[in-house]
């Protein structure tokens, strides 16, 4: 299956037709090399196994002291689990280009095939608005509504993060989120009223946000972030101050009386022991010469 390259066009590119050809690993190295989930990559050797390559890696020729070498382009995992099965050689398409384009072309492979979340969206749709980007140019990169790109740059731009959670998640319609973000207390207690009334919150759904709402007044617009609401302070305030203060001084005194109490046992217990000849003769033989000098000074007397 092999055809020249169209004149006028790139040496290489992974699109063109190429030749197939059965290269030994050990000439194969890895470009971009990327960690692999493991359970991913066990399916990978296990569908090989079973049914064979589908489809040959992308190589690119170099040259290692006279002796022709290959680095891969596309195909890690393909590559890998020809290695773990034990083969020798593997099927690849053989193209030419520079080692930027080579970077280039694996960086871009690595990236499509990484899951991105609703939350790296978000960010990039921040980034392209800092970097001067109108909402109607970021919804023609992103494909998506220019309303919508308008709301999502209001609550990223007031860290509204539980409102965006709520929005990712679909149970809090973008309007909403974005009237809660405009409002105080008052408007969204009407909000809340007129939203119910006209349907478009009902039910389960208008609970769930009454609470999301109760929170971002307790907590604070981002998780982690904990509202310190100042009080003034007041005769009763200062009078509930002191009076916690002195049950806690009074808990603590009655514990060191109850604490001498029990040391006072210990000393007259230790004293009667002391006094009795065959326990003397005990603790002589157990080479017993000493003991803690706070309870000896008690016990002679000398701490009151």
């Amino acid at each position: 299956m092999t055809t020249s390259a169209p004149t006028g066009k790139a040496a290489l590119h992974i699109s063109d037709a190429s030749t197939i050809r059965l290269i030994p690993l050990d000439r194969i190295r890895v470009l971009n090399p990327r960690v692999r989930n493991k359970q991913v990559f066990a399916r990978l050797v296990e569908n090989i196994a079973m049914i064979g390559l589908k489809r040959p890696i992308t190589v690119t020729c170099t040259k290692d002291g006279g002796e022709q070498q290959f680095e891969v382009v596309c195909g890690q995992g393909r590559f890998e689990a020809f290695q773990a099965l034990g083969e020798s050689s593997i099927p690849c398409i053989v193209v030419s280009a520079s080692e930027a384009d080579r970077f280039l072309i694996s960086l871009v492979e690595n990236l499509a095939r990484r899951k991105h979340s609703n939350r790296d969206l978000l960010m990039s749709i921040q980034i392209l608005s800092e970097r001067g980007y109108s909402a109607k140019e970021i919804a023609g990169k992103t494909s998506l509504d220019p309303t919508y790109i308008n709301c999502i740059l209001l609550l990223l731009r007031q860290g509204e993060e539980r409102l965006i959670s709520a929005v990712e998640k679909g149970w809090l319609p973008i309007k909403i989120a974005t009237e809660i973000a405009r409002s105080d207390d008052a408007e969204i207690q009407q909000a809340m009223i007129e939203a119910y009334e006209t349907g478009v919150l009902k039910g389960e759904q208008l609970i769930k946000v009454r609470r999301l709402v109760d929170r971002r007044h307790a907590l604070g617009k981002r998780y982690g972030q904990h509202v310190h609401v100042e009080r003034p302070t007041t005769p009763q305030k200062l009078l509930n101050t002191y009076q916690a203060e002195v049950r806690r001084q009074k808990v603590m005194i009655k514990k060191a009386d109850i604490n001498e109490q029990r040391l006072l046992i210990i000393v007259t217990a230790v004293k009667k022991l002391l006094a009795d000849d065959y326990f003397a003769a005990l603790l002589r033989n157990q080479d017993i010469q000493d003991m803690p000098r706070p309870l000896a000074d008690r016990i002679n007397g000398e701490v009151k």
